[in-house]
């Protein structure tokens, strides 16, 4: 199967049939696709979290105009398609593994910066009045089997005396007792900090902010084409050529391999599957105790993720399959019904009502990035397998200071670690077949 998710052929595409799409209200006006060769300072591919993040900021801090193409229409990835976790820390590493390799210092100022990712969003929602359901402070991370348990409670105690980072670890009763109860929650650690969202809202609020402050958002409008000549870059787009000094590339899990030749080779577009069902009634709810509108997730390698959306629905997420076909999607969708029947067993006539996909991105060394290019006009965000809606807010105002003139604007650790090419690229199915089956393998036999 091609590594390319995005079909530049049909511009303009439609977004999937999500609870998102369904209940965002209207789309952002003003995105006219690009009609004629346009000169610009500043062109940004992709309207997702991290494009639209750097071009609010551009504009609002820096006073610069960015043009901002995007292949279908605002939000169209996974910006609009995630499941609305706003939440601390990044990648599949946890602060342990920063501190091996970095030492704590460092390691401890990367988990600061994804801290300042979830103020950051919190503060624009706030300054540019972003109706977008936030839900309160919090989040819960599950053992799903007896054998997490002894781990996740020295983990969180770890974390809280070598580190200072508060969490609360919960025993299954007392989770039952003030959150919910589930087949396949045998313990909890509470974390403070984080909150969830409705995606898609907050992308369009973005973008809106955006615009406000001078950004021209470009529906309709993929890079079908990329040259260097005379110090600009020259991105070619079906209406017209759009040069600009600077480009950042804001595509993540959507960006074609043919697109630059430095990027290719190094993604691995990986897919995340949601359902939402009906709305639960009161009894339904009593049934599992469910009582919070935290976010939540589990111990899985092959992560589980839910929540209780604000009109009292289930949002349940996991991996998707590795191909993409309708089949795969087919099983997918009945595969996750039947889990999450099996987590909630009282729930086991509420029936779905929305089911869809989208493409995050994998990085050879599974963390997420942050830097130029060997053409250090061409600026990158890539490698979000998850908690985007912070952290790539944050990247995209930490690149509009990089492309505004500041040098010296620190992306921490992690983040400014090169983005590394896969060993024999040709194979990146294959590897991901491979992990994903050990992975499995891990999560329910062991």
């Amino acid at each position: 199967m091609s590594i390319n998710t995005t079909d530049l052929s049909r511009p303009g595409q439609a977004h999937v049939d999500s609870y998102w799409a369904a209940t965002a209200g209207d789309e952002v006006t003003g995105c006219d696709k690009v009609q004629a060769d346009i000169d610009t300072d500043i062109a940004i591919i992709g309207a997702g979290y991290t494009g639209l993040s750097a071009a609010y900021h551009l504009g609002r801090d820096f006073g610069i105009k960015a043009h901002v193409l995007e292949a279908n229409r605002i939000g169209w990835g996974c910006s609009g398609r995630n499941g609305g976790f706003c939440s601390v820390g990044m990648g599949k590493e946890g602060v342990d593994a920063w501190v091996r390799r970095w030492g704590r210092e460092r390691a401890l100022d990367s988990y600061d910066l994804t801290r300042q990712a979830v103020r950051l969003v919190a503060d624009i929602l706030e300054r540019e009045k972003i109706d977008a359901e936030r839900t309160p402070e919090g989040g819960l991370e599950l053992a799903h089997k007896p054998n997490r348990v002894a781990g996740m409670r020295a983990h969180a105690e770890k974390m809280q005396r070598d580190f200072g980072i508060a969490s609360e670890f919960l025993d299954k009763a007392a989770l039952a007792r003030s959150y919910l109860d589930s087949r396949e929650a045998y313990g909890a650690v509470l974390h403070h900090e984080g909150f969830a969202l409705h995606a898609m809202r907050y992308a369009r609020g973005l973008a809106r902010a955006a615009q406000k402050h001078g950004a021209v958002l470009h529906n309709e409008s993929p890079v079908i084409g990329w040259e260097r000549k005379s110090g600009q870059h020259h991105l070619r787009t079906p209406g017209g050529v759009v040069r600009a000094r600077q480009v950042l590339i804001a595509t993540n899990g959507y960006t074609n391999d043919t697109l630059n030749p430095w990027t290719s080779g190094r993604l691995l577009p990986v897919l995340s599957n949601i359902i939402v069902t009906r709305p639960l009634s009161q009894a339904e709810r009593d049934s599992v105790a469910w009582q919070t509108y935290f976010k939540i997730w589990d111990t899985r390698r092959l992560l589980f993720y839910y929540r209780l959306l604000p009109d009292n629905r289930i949002l349940f997420g996991a991996r998707g399959g590795v191909e993409g076909t309708p089949a795969e999607h087919s099983f997918r969708k009945t595969w996750m019904e039947r889990r999450l029947r099996e987590m909630f067993p009282p729930l086991a006539k509420v029936e779905t009502e929305y089911f869809w996909y989208g493409w995050v991105c994998l990085s050879y060394d599974k963390n997420p990035h942050i830097g130029t290019t060997d053409d250090k006009s061409v600026h990158y965000v890539l490698g979000c397998i998850g908690q985007g809606v912070a952290l790539y807010s944050l990247a995209g105002r930490l690149t509009a200071q990089r492309m505004a003139g500041d040098s010296k604007v620190d992306y921490g650790s992690l983040l400014s670690t090169p983005l590394p090419k896969f060993p024999f690229p040709a194979l990146r199915r294959i590897y991901q077949r491979i992990a994903y089956t050990y992975y499995a393998y891990e999560d329910e036999k062991r």
